[in-house]
């Protein structure tokens, strides 16, 4: 009987011993399996990376250990049956240092990577791949150039315009990782088509004088053109506003230029007497359409000009980049021989 009581008391004693290992296998497996998922990710470096449409969680977790992002499968499957995220496709940065909570939070937002580009106030269409080459070097220059020209395409984007110079609004933009040249074209012109929204029922404007949003562009993209003084843009319109008013010239010698893309360096005679309808030095009225694209300043100008009685402005060249502005030939010349003093001629 002794051995009988001895022997289910060391029984009792190994089973109570067997429990408390259990017991702290289980704490241990938990504190673990808290400390994997919790833990943070592998990368050192923010890594950029694309879900595929259709993903399944697996995939993803695939893709994220070959992107050293995460490479503990077994931790992304438990959390992911967890949480059980919606993780959308598309292109991802993954900051270093982040945890699983995070990491599905930024794969469920579906909040796309995006590249930041600033495109200038007034350049000519041709002009603007140069910028975004340096956020997307594969962008294709001729598509771009035939895009911009083709008035299919215009009109599926709501111009009614044979090209899309002057719809290219000037900004920094957010493009999409994957952005091609199409897309890109369609988020300025979009932006455009916004500001012009915006525009069109402000009082006091010269909407009705224009005409329409084309011809605000157009004149925009001359003022634009004149000067890099933003507080000149509006004095320069009504300099242009006065002339159209009589039907003088505009006489802007950038619009010279775009015909023969001639940006910079002197501008030959025989350009000047160029039968082009953009020669606002030979014709009157405003061109067929923009030279450039102009920013939202110049076009807030050609909408509410400065009320001028002038006629005539010519450079400084006295370093300052601004202007004289004159109401008559006669003072116009004598600002001009100033200038010519000014360039030391």
């Amino acid at each position: 009987m002794g051995d009988f009581l001895l022997n289910f008391y060391d029984m009792k004693k190994i089973f109570t011993i067997f429990v408390l290992l259990l017991v702290i296998l289980a704490i241990f497996a938990v504190f673990q399996g808290k400390k994997r998922i919790n833990a943070v990710s592998d990368n050192q470096e923010t890594v950029l990376l694309e879900i595929p449409k259709g993903s399944s969680a697996a995939k993803v977790s695939q893709i994220l250990q070959e992107k050293g992002v995460w490479k503990d499968g077994l931790a992304f499957k438990v959390r992911n049956k967890m949480d059980k995220p919606s993780l959308k496709a598309g292109w991802y940065e993954i900051p270093p240092r982040q945890t699983l909570e995070q990491i599905f939070a930024l794969l469920a937002s579906g909040k796309n990577a995006v590249r930041k580009v600033t495109i200038p106030e007034g350049r000519a269409s041709w002009e603007i791949p140069a910028y975004l080459k340096k956020a997307f070097p594969d962008l294709n220059e001729d598509r771009w150039n035939k895009l911009v020209q083709d008035p299919k395409f215009a009109q599926s984007l709501g111009v009614d315009a044979s090209s899309l110079e002057g719809y290219l609004l000037p900004d920094t933009y957010p493009f999409a990782i994957d952005a091609d040249e199409e897309t890109i074209i369609k988020q300025m012109v979009a932006a455009n088509l916004k500001l012009r929204d915006e525009m069109k029922d402000k009082p006091n404007s010269k909407w009705a004088t224009l005409g329409n949003w084309h011809k605000v562009l157009t004149l925009a993209s001359v003022v634009e053109e004149e000067t890099g003084k933003p507080d000149e843009r509006f004095l320069i319109a009504g300099v242009f506003h006065n002339r159209l008013e009589i039907g003088m010239p505009l006489g802007a010698d950038p619009t010279v230029r775009f015909i023969f893309r001639n940006l910079t360096g002197p501008i030959y005679k025989s350009q000047l007497n160029s039968d082009s309808p953009y020669n606002t030095r030979k014709f009157k009225g405003l061109m067929p359409g923009p030279i450039s694209n102009p920013g939202r300043r110049a076009i807030e100008a050609a909408l509410f000009p400065a009320d001028t009685k002038a006629l005539y402005f010519v450079a400084k060249d006295d370093g300052s980049g601004t202007h004289f502005f004159s109401n008559t030939l006669t003072d116009h010349n004598k600002f001009k021989d100033v200038a010519a003093k000014n360039r030391g001629e």
